[in-house]
């Protein structure tokens, strides 16, 4: 059973005031030769012969060609409705055999347009990459890509819905925590520090830190040592005993952080080793880490800041997005040039697209050249009858109102043809 028939979409895509004047022109010649035949048929008949031999070969073309326009207007008319509204059989052919038509259109289509070697052929002769490469490197491209990206994952973010989303990230970030063992994960990190040498600036840097946290605060450290000195004892002495242990805690600091080689630096990078080795030989070492990590995955800020955290990095992105001068904007558009520049001058980028667009150009066409023939067939199927007959005539009847014009004067030779020939054989 066909579906229900359409008439708005075919109406607005075939509809022509100007095809429809044209054939309606075309028609008009056409039966004026008809009418002009049939005019000088009547003329001869009236005349007689007793006019002259001549009558007889006028006579015959004029009635051949009243022949053949009768016979080509009754052709190209069967092809849209009945005849004279007469239910002749095999008439009316385009809207008896619609949906056939549609299906087997569908059919055309898809056996000699929608398969691999027709594709792999056209895009043989397609510089796909460079076309590309050309397209994302035109002037303002880029930025509007970057843009129209920036809106599309704002409009994606809109859609989706954070009361649902937030507590299955905060659940997917904990579950994958969890399952981590932290141990190798911090001992490769102290490893990575360690090899770049990045542990001896932390402790340089701690140590300066702490020599100016002493020199900040010597009073209140000269305080508290007089508080614990015994009432007895000289201030004088107090202060003498608290500048020496001073100066030499100073020194030391600033010998230790002078010196790249000093005994204490060696013996805290030996530790740092021997620590991540523990992490990664001994069960006890690795089960106090994993033990820290649960607890600090526990903790309700770690849980606060886990339940925040898809909120917090979609509200970083979107902004970012939007945000033309941002880093991510930019990033975005540099990425579009590199790529329109290695499409345009790379030939391994260059040959590995070309050829993946072929592959992925023939996957299509083999999985959905199907569907594309269904769809013209059902999207036939499901048109108006008459209107679909009718314009159908609009968009090819004005060239097949020349069949009728052909046949008028073809016809009327092939009768002054035969009438000659008649008459030299009789």
């Amino acid at each position: 059973m066909p579906g229900p028939q359409l008439t708005t979409p075919l109406a607005e895509s075939l509809d022509d005031p100007q095809r429809a004047r044209d054939l309606a022109k075309m028609k008009r010649l056409a039966t004026g030769l008809f009418v002009l035949a049939a005019l000088v048929f009547l003329g001869c008949v009236l005349l007689g012969e007793e006019a002259g031999s001549w009558v007889g070969y006028v006579r015959a073309t004029a009635e051949a060609s009243m022949v053949g326009a009768l016979a080509d207007w009754f052709a190209v008319t069967a092809l849209f409705r009945h005849p004279l509204r007469l239910p002749i059989p095999h008439t009316a052919i385009i809207p008896r055999k619609k949906d056939q038509i549609g299906t087997s259109l569908g059919t055309f289509v898809r056996e000699n347009f929608l398969t691999r070697a027709v594709v792999d052929e056209r895009l043989a002769t397609v510089d796909v990459p460079g076309r590309l490469g050309e397209f994302l490197a035109a002037p303002g491209r880029a930025e509007r890509l970057a843009g129209d990206a920036g809106a599309a994952l704002g409009g994606l973010t809109d859609l989706l819905k954070d009361d649902e989303l937030q507590p299955a990230v905060a659940a997917f970030a904990d579950r994958k925590l969890r399952e981590t063992p932290a141990a190798p994960a911090v001992a490769r990190g102290i490893e990575l520090v360690v090899d770049g040498d990045r542990h001896q600036e932390v402790l340089s840097a701690g140590l300066t830190g702490l020599a100016n946290f002493l020199a900040d605060n010597r009073l209140v450290f000269r305080t508290r040592l007089g508080d614990a000195s015994p009432a007895w004892v000289p201030d004088w002495v107090d202060d003498r005993v608290f500048d020496r242990v001073f100066d030499l805690l100073q020194g030391f600091l600033a010998e230790v952080g002078a010196d790249s080689r000093h005994e204490l630096r060696r013996s805290y990078d030996k530790r740092l080793r021997a620590y991540v080795h523990t992490l990664r030989t001994d069960p006890e070492a690795a089960a106090r880490v994993e033990r820290f990590k649960e607890e600090l995955l526990d903790h309700p800020a770690v849980r606060t800041w886990s339940g925040s955290l898809w909120s917090t990095a979609k509200n970083a992105v979107v902004t970012a997005a939007a945000d033309p001068d941002s880093e991510l904007r930019a990033r975005v558009v540099g990425l579009i040039r590199s790529g329109a520049q290695l499409l345009q001058t790379d030939p391994t980028v260059r040959e590995l697209v070309q050829r993946q667009s072929q592959r992925a150009a023939g996957y299509a066409v083999e999985r959905f050249s199907g569907d594309v023939a269904d769809l013209v067939g059902t999207t036939v199927a499901r048109w108006d009858t008459e209107e679909t007959s009718r314009r159908i005539e609009l968009q090819v009847g004005r060239d097949l109102q020349w069949i009728r014009v052909n046949g008028t004067v073809v016809g009327g030779l092939a009768g002054l043809v035969i009438y000659t020939v008649a008459q030299l054989l009789g």
